[in-house]
């Protein structure tokens, strides 16, 4: 039997695999990977020798890695087709567009500079949950094919730009001054070339990619990272700024008045865009999004559809109910209206600026006509793993008792008093992750003191 690979049990992770170079995940690792990806695709696929696009980010562990990962696809006797530095939705578009079985992109996402890790599409479907397990047992045991393969380079980076700038749709957008932010990710390179290709007043900041990122971290959702874009937005009188997270699969926004667009509120700008071609139509957000754009998805015609947290779990729920467009607060955006309904920020930019353009109305008028509730940021409790999910599933069985009114799609998410709260189990962090969102604060001081009670008779405390 060939020799087996052990990685390190936290790298596995739900949606990807993910760790600390030089810690807990290594080049040895990413060769692994690549012979256990490439052996999955080709026993998917039914072909003994599959092509594999393969992209990675601007990381500094990035070239060793994607070597080594290249290495371990070849080694298999599949065909590694490189398609070099830049944003996870290229390597998407790549593997959609080119004649490949699967893509792999080596990229740390969002994470600190130490980390990096992998995200992979066999057959235009993610790779998740027990597929990365998989990943990991083959490794173990050497369960790999073996064979002479080969590498090709197929720079798409034209045209990925190119499928960008045909989101415009004919919208008019030369009078809009933009803001950019790349937060020097892998998305900058990209970033440059699309706003030289189209209309309007285009200001950019941190376009280099630097694996170091030396001006801030790259990650939309916290605020201290949108410092930079809200004082660019205000000093050059900008209609609104648009920031990626490391590897832009994830945006960020920001009004003429600097005011955070968040992910929710996004997907309640872009809906009605949306709605407008196909009335009727499933939008999808995850369980943390606001009651607010649940219901204007409804006032607008369309089917609201609350889901999972995660990635993955979305693209999964898109194909199978036909959803055009759906969304997370964590920025990941996912087209399926003339895109291929993965989860690209720099695709969501340019339906943003349409969809801004098209209504006649600033960023920030829509914005002023959106609900305006009170809600918590996330807020994430510590609790051992062996236990996160038992705590869930016990709370969600007293609430049952009581009769209380919630959903339980992913965690519990209860109605109450005009508001909610959501408590879910993470499926990447040893926490739970909880979020309130009321009318007024009082209702919600009293749903954050609801929900601390009841966790405290379970033992866990945190500071709401």
């Amino acid at each position: 039997m060939p020799k087996g690979h052990q990685f390190n049990a936290s790298i596995l992770r739900e949606y990807d695999i993910r760790g600390i170079v030089g810690e807990t995940l290594s080049a040895a690792d990413a060769e692994a990977i690549g012979k256990a990806f490439a052996t999955k695709t080709a026993r998917m696929r039914n072909k003994t020798a599959p092509k594999i696009a393969v992209g990675r980010d601007g990381r500094m562990s990035s070239p060793e890695m994607e070597a080594a990962l290249v290495a371990g696809i070849k080694s298999t006797g599949a065909t590694a087709v490189r398609v070099g530095t830049g944003p996870t939705p290229m390597l998407y578009y790549a593997a959609a567009e080119l004649r490949v079985d699967a893509g792999i992109m080596v990229t740390g996402s969002h994470n600190p500079p130490t980390h990096n890790g992998f995200k992979m599409v066999i057959g235009g479907k993610p790779v998740y949950g027990e597929m990365i397990r998989d990943i990991g047992t083959m490794a173990k045991e050497g369960d790999f094919a073996t064979g002479a393969g080969g590498e090709e380079t197929n720079d798409v980076r034209e045209a990925y730009t190119k499928k960008l700038v045909s989101a415009l749709g004919g919208a008019d957008i030369s009078k809009l001054k933009i803001g950019w932010d790349a937060g020097n990710g892998a998305a900058g390179e990209i970033m440059v070339a699309l706003t030289k290709a189209l209309p309007g007043t285009h200001k950019l900041l941190f376009e280099k990619i630097d694996g170091t990122f030396p001006n801030h971290h790259p990650d939309p959702t916290e605020p201290e990272n949108l410092h930079d874009l809200q004082e660019l937005v205000a000093k050059e009188k900008l209609d609104l700024g648009i920031a990626f997270d490391g590897d832009g699969d994830r945006i960020g926004a920001v009004d003429a008045k600097g005011r955070i667009i968040w992910g929710d509120q996004l997907l309640a700008i872009l809906g009605r865009d949306v709605l407008s071609k196909h009335p009727g139509a499933t939008i999808i957000a995850d369980v943390k999004a606001s009651q607010a754009l649940f219901d204007e998805i409804a006032k607008m015609g369309g089917k609201p559809l609350m889901w999972k947290t995660g990635h993955s779990l979305i693209k999964v729920k898109m194909a199978e109910t036909k959803s055009p467009l759906a969304g997370e607060m964590s920025g990941h955006i996912f087209f399926a209206d003339e895109y291929y309904g993965f989860d690209d920020a720099l695709y969501a930019a340019v339906r943003l600026l349409r969809a801004v353009a098209r209504s006649g109305k600033s960023l920030t008028e829509l914005r002023d006509a959106l609900p305006t509730l009170i809600n918590t940021p996330e807020i994430r409790i510590p609790c051992p793993d062996d236990k996160k999910f038992a705590i869930v599933s016990d709370l969600a069985n007293e609430l049952k008792k009581e009769g209380a009114e919630f959903n339980d799609v992913d965690g519990i998410r209860i109605k109450k008093d005009g508001g909610w709260w959501l408590l879910r189990a993470s499926n990447t962090q040893a926490v739970l992750v909880a979020r309130a969102e009321a009318p007024n604060e009082k209702v919600l001081a009293g749903l954050k003191a609801d929900l601390k009670q009841r966790l405290s008779r379970h033992g866990v405390a945190f500071a709401a």
